[in-house]
């Protein structure tokens, strides 16, 4: 017999050998579901119980974020106009962000309300709740989350504290960098580091901006604190 051959007759036989551990095995499950019928029924039962669970899960998180969606409309509306105060705790018959995290806080719309609940209460100089609603909030849309990073910074730049301060507006700076938002990191992480009188750091967060973002508005302050702290020409 040829090569061939033999290796065609070798890969047939194996296939054919497969073929009947293939029905063996299905023959031992079989007997396996006879044998063990209530056994069976109930991990089938389980099965569809857990399934059930989730699909009514993920109804409810879906009703519960539509809610908390409807809810927004007019705290949102409230913010727009500058009425804070109204935005945040509500004019008597809608919801304001606070109310929203409260009692949808596990939803994406109770976690944008921390967002904006955060936001306001740093503009009211309460920043210990700024904070707790601003570290509560996440995104996978990560120009709001830089935004968030870097109010949380404008938090810890108001308490005084510039290192926190640096860390936020340095997360911020690398998170999705832009022309329009990363210059204004830098540079209040600039600000920030001139607290600290960490000189150097500073003009390296000024010279940042200079080679990497001309097009920025703040490229020609950048470029003015650069050569005040020192930079060489460029």
């Amino acid at each position: 017999m040829s090569s061939k051959g033999k290796k065609s007759k070798e890969s047939t036989e194996g296939i054919l050998e497969s073929s009947e551990a293939l029905q063996e095995q299905f023959s031992r499950t079989e007997q396996f579901i006879m044998n063990n019928k209530g056994l069976v029924s109930i991990a089938f039962t389980l099965l569809l119980i857990t399934a059930a669970g989730f699909i009514g899960y993920r109804y409810y998180q879906n009703s519960q974020n539509n809610e908390a969606q409807a809810e927004m409309f007019q705290a949102v509306y409230y913010f727009e106009q500058d009425s804070l105060e109204k935005a945040l705790l509500g004019d008597g018959n809608n919801l304001g962000f606070s109310d929203i995290v409260d009692q949808y806080g596990h939803t994406e719309a109770g976690n944008l309300a921390n967002f904006y609940g955060g936001y306001i209460y740093l503009t009211q100089g309460k920043y210990d709740l700024a904070l707790m609603y601003l570290e509560d909030f996440s995104s996978n849309d990560l120009i709001m989350q830089a935004r968030a990073y870097s109010l949380i910074g404008d938090v810890y730049m108001e308490q005084s504290n510039f290192k926190e301060a640096v860390a936020h507006y340095k997360k911020a700076a690398n998170t999705e960098a832009n022309e329009f938002f990363t210059p204004v990191y830098l540079k209040k992480a600039a600000i920030a580091y001139e607290n600290l009188q960490d000189l150097e750091n500073a003009k390296n967060a000024y010279l940042q901006i200079v080679n990497e973002f001309k097009n920025s508005q703040e490229y020609n302050d950048a470029r003015k604190h650069y050569y005040r702290l020192g930079g060489t020409e460029l």
